[in-house]
């Protein structure tokens, strides 16, 4: 069902199915109670009959493969010191950057300010949705995993090295060697979207939040269930609006980003038996090879008797004949 052809009083889900707008509003009306106090509550307002429900939507790193961030910066401006050029001298070369400079920096994320890579739409309103800084954590088993603690002082030649390797880009700090990492599993971000981003869109804005330079066609969005059961999000669905279908508490339902290659669907009559230990499977499934060795002994011999049946028609009619 193309959304142009949807009745007023419905909410496109996927190109092909849509919900009553009045069964959505009472879904989000639950959603923001239980967010009651939270900047994650949504907010909704209708432009030409159209529902459009707007605000941050939590998103959990779920990646096998590392990702690498991008080191071009495609809003970095160059900002020469007043000291490192003068009219008369041309060919003065600049002065070297020093830790205090906007652009490099010798200091960790810590001390300094972190930029929104997307601007809240609106900051009048009594309920401030902040959305939060564009950080990613690194999994442990990284091999350039940093150490959370770093010293006090650092020897010049130490400094210098940092210099030549950390810079900002849109707020985040660029290392050539922390580059390319994989964000812890499990670890949760959150963008700011509305009901009429599709999978791919929220894709594109979440890789661009933080500087990843792969591609979204890479990956993909996942409903994982406390069950097990996991759904790929497909390209012309609705990310926000799968999320208030699935109920505002993350215990039982998360939006997870994967790889497209790597990630697998799991149905829920498979995801019952995912929990069971390996002693429980085993007798599952020798009682289903029982099960299946006994209806084959069924369908044989109920063959059996249907050939002998045929036999016996087939030998009265030569006989008859």
């Amino acid at each position: 069902m193309k959304e142009d052809c949807l009745p007023s009083s419905h909410v496109p889900i996927s190109d092909s199915k849509s919900i009553q707008k009045s069964e959505l509003l009472g879904l989000l009306k639950t959603y923001n109670c239980y967010h009651e106090g939270k900047s994650f509550q949504l907010r909704h307002r209708e432009e030409e009959g159209t529902l459009i429900i707007e605000g941050l939507l939590n998103i959990a790193w779920g990646l096998r493969r590392p990702i690498r961030l991008q080191m071009q910066d495609d809003r970095e401006q160059v900002h020469l010191p007043s000291t490192s050029w003068t009219p008369g001298r041309p060919n003065c070369p600049p002065k070297e950057p020093s830790p205090q400079d906007g652009n490099i920096t010798a200091q960790g994320p810590s001390t300094q300010p972190v930029h929104k890579a997307e601007s809240s739409t609106d900051s009048s309103g009594p309920l401030e949705e902040a959305e939060e800084a564009p950080q990613l954590m690194r999994t442990k088993s990284d091999a350039s995993c940093i150490s959370q603690r770093r010293p006090k002082c650092r020897a010049p030649g130490e400094a210098q090295r940092i210099r030549r390797h950390r810079f900002s880009i849109n707020g985040h700090f660029y290392n050539h060697k922390t580059s390319v990492f994989t964000p812890a599993y499990g670890s949760v971000t959150n963008v700011r979207v509305n009901s009429t981003m599709t999978t791919l869109q929220v894709l594109t804005l979440l890789l661009n939040k933080f500087r990843v330079e792969d591609g979204p066609s890479e990956f993909a969005l996942y409903i994982v269930h406390e069950s097990g059961e996991r759904t790929k999000l497909k390209d012309c669905e609705y990310p926000l609006i799968s999320r208030i279908l699935h109920g505002p508490c993350e215990k039982i339902a998360r939006m997870f980003l994967m790889e497209a290659d790597l990630g697998v669907e799991v149905p829920h009559d498979v995801a019952q038996y995912i929990k069971f230990e390996m002693p429980v499977l085993d007798s599952f499934v020798e009682k289903l090879k029982e099960e299946e060795e006994r209806e084959i002994i069924k369908l044989t011999m109920k063959f059996q008797a249907l050939r002998l049946t045929m036999l016996q028609r087939l030998e009265q009619l030569v006989e008859a004949k």
